[in-house]
């Protein structure tokens, strides 16, 4: 699978711009605000039906515009697919493939597997634990159409119930069979998605030690730990155990909206002890890992988006990133970079071919085919 095409028309910085890819690996290169990254979110707007970068649509139109649409064709399984999308302020988007609408968004997601690398992925080890989850649903959504609807319905419940609890402000008496409901679906719900991430991080952590341990020719250990209170007691248990305090924080306290994931490096937590360059080479190992495990899957490769990734690494590290992405287990690739001769200097040494964009304003200044 890769993306042979892609429209953009009020996207950001990008009025009206079309570009045609290679199956390999495609360079943009340009200054900072040059709209490089722009294309990438653009395709992982196409793929996901969502920005990487910022979560409100509306802020993705071009300040004046009313809309933005963009549409890409994919060549996947021996055939052309057209995907496209269109968001008007204030209105739902619209997503098509080959011009039907989709009943549910949720019928896209892991049609077209996308894993991005970029520096906002700095998130997952100093934000909160719904950033980790996050990369978690991500993971699991692209390949398990059943885990995705799981967890929306295991979602609306949990705002079911907490819209309950914020109604009775903790007050007795309470309509103690709807809460028993809101427990039961959310027992069989967040059993099923707990077990899920279980089996999900048994396959994923070998993977991501791989790739972490090629890229740093093995020289540092790294560990990851998937946090739950299902560990601890069952659904059922934890719920009626913490009905009480639920009642008065006026929210869930017990579930799999709680769950994380803890980075360690050296034994120690990533975020206290790990240099940038490390902290760094922990995410693009975490988001390789990702790609294999989606190809492990699908049975096809992702697209994979290096949104600006050489800042912060050392020249053995960038030499094994590369060396690790336009290798036969990898597929499509889109890079973005400030240096253009680094780019040259990288795939010079590699002997690999690439395409490169020079971009300026978002649209492109120049495009040459290095074979």
């Amino acid at each position: 699978m890769y993306l042979k095409t892609l429209a953009l028309i009020n996207f950001r910085l990008c009025s009206e711009q079309e570009f045609s890819f290679l199956p390999g690996v495609n360079c943009f290169i340009g200054n900072n605000g040059s709209g490089k990254t722009n294309v990438l979110d653009g395709i992982h707007y196409l793929s996901l039906c969502k920005s990487y970068i910022n979560p409100s649509d509306g802020q993705q139109i071009q300040e004046g515009k009313d809309f933005f649409m963009i549409q890409g064709n994919f060549f996947k399984d021996q055939r052309d697919e057209q995907v496209s999308c269109t968001v008007k302020r204030n209105q739902k988007k619209q997503f098509r493939r080959n011009k039907k609408d989709y009943e549910k968004l949720s019928d896209h997601i892991g049609l077209f597997p996308v894993v991005m690398i970029s520096p906002y992925d700095i998130n997952l080890i100093f934000e909160g634990s719904e950033e980790r989850r996050r990369f978690l649903d991500n993971a699991l959504s692209q390949t398990d159409p059943e885990y995705l609807e799981v967890l929306i319905r295991y979602n609306r419940v949990l705002n079911q119930r907490n819209s309950f609890l914020k109604q009775n402000q903790g007050s007795y008496p309470f309509d103690d069979t709807l809460l028993g409901i809101f427990d039961e679906d959310l027992s069989k719900l967040g059993t099923r998605i707990f077990e899920k991430r279980k089996e999900f991080i048994e396959v994923f952590e070998p993977l991501f030690q791989k790739h972490y341990q090629f890229m740093t020719d093995g020289a540092e250990v790294v560990d990851m730990t998937y946090e739950s209170s299902l560990f601890e007691q069952d659904y059922s248990n934890g719920l009626s155990n913490s009905r009480s305090k639920d009642l008065l924080l006026e929210r869930t306290s017990f579930g799999i909206h709680k769950d994380d994931l803890e980075f360690f490096l050296k034994g120690m937590a990533l975020k206290r002890s790990g240099s940038q360059g490390q902290q760094k080479s922990f995410l693009i190992a975490l988001k390789l890992a990702h790609n294999t495990y989606l190809q492990g899957k699908l049975g096809y490769k992702p697209i994979l988006l290096l949104d600006d990734i050489f800042d912060k690494l050392d020249d053995l590290r960038v030499e094994k990133l590369m060396d690790m992405v336009i290798s036969e287990e990898f597929g499509q690739v889109f890079v973005t970079d400030t240096n253009s001769e680094r780019m040259e200097r990288i795939f010079k040494r590699m002997k690999h071919s690439y395409g490169r964009f020079m971009m300026q304003n978002g649209q492109v200044e120049s495009f040459e085919n290095f074979s």
